[in-house]
């Protein structure tokens, strides 16, 4: 995989992202998911997922700070794996003093860098508490060596850029809103990309890497057309979970698309 700087950081263009490791399925009207990646990713198979990944050139892990999460990344590490993790900061509540206790784990725990989780980030902004965001920013960059927040909303990344924020990267979904089940009412964990054409124009005027997620929308696009309209639409990189089986096959279409795009560009 080609890479791209991220603060002093080489990051592969594709990330291993950790939902299905940590058991948190999207999957919408099938409750049984969430549980049946819990059971499949035994502490061997997410190794041996690691591994895989690092073979296929992927250098990078985005997965959520906790214990479950410290342990696997620990064994790894311990069996000769030089995978790098971007912690994941979603504290049970939103508030500095939990935020700052997920910090410590991750950076005490092999953390290279870390973001303020996007639900978090999100529910802060339309809270107004911008002053948290900011707060959360300042201490995973104090601890560690790159330093982002995440948004499933626009909102957290204009409000952020207003303020003057620097993080050195954003998180920030982005899929297309035509699949099957993207605008089923009520909504039921079936979307999180609800203004993508929004998010193009707005990220163009952003002089920041941006990390993108959720670009196969949990699974209902195919990586073949997610990881173009990803690419081709500004993100620097972007940020997926997968089962170990899929990994050779994203890692040979993201440097497909990469190449037609003319995107390639090393650190």
């Amino acid at each position: 995989m080609p890479l791209r700087k991220i603060g002093n950081a080489a990051v592969s263009r594709l990330i291993v992202g950790g939902n299905p490791i940590s058991g948190n399925a999207h999957s919408r009207d099938l409750p049984y998911v969430s549980s049946l990646m819990r059971r499949y990713f035994t502490d061997e198979k997410c190794i041996e997922t690691l591994h895989i990944c690092e073979e296929c050139g992927i250098n990078t892990a985005q997965f959520r700070t906790d214990s479950h999460i410290v342990r696997i990344m620990d064994k790894y590490w311990k069996q000769g794996g030089k995978m790098q993790w971007i912690a994941q900061i979603k504290p049970r509540k939103p508030d500095i003093s939990d935020i700052m206790n997920d910090v410590r784990m991750a950076f005490d725990n092999g953390a290279i860098g870390g973001y303020l989780q996007g639900q978090v980030a999100d529910g802060l902004v339309q809270q107004g508490r911008i002053d948290l965001v900011q707060k959360a920013f300042e201490y995973i960059k104090a601890n560690g060596s790159i330093a982002g927040i995440g948004g499933h909303l626009l909102d957290v990344i204009i409000v952020c850029e207003k303020a003057g924020m620097e993080p050195d990267f954003y998180m920030k979904t982005l899929h297309r809103g035509d699949y099957w089940s993207a605008n089923k009412q009520p909504p039921n964990d079936n979307i999180w990309s609800v203004t993508p054409e929004k998010t193009i124009e707005f990220m163009k005027t952003v002089n920041r890497p941006w990390i993108a997620f959720k670009v196969l929308a949990a699974g209902a696009i195919h990586p073949r057309e997610g990881f173009k309209y990803a690419f081709e639409n500004g993100a620097d990189f972007i940020c997926v979970g997968m089962l170990d089986f899929q990994v050779r096959e994203n890692v040979i279409i993201a440097k497909e698309i990469l190449n037609k795009t003319r995107n390639f560009s090393m650190a």
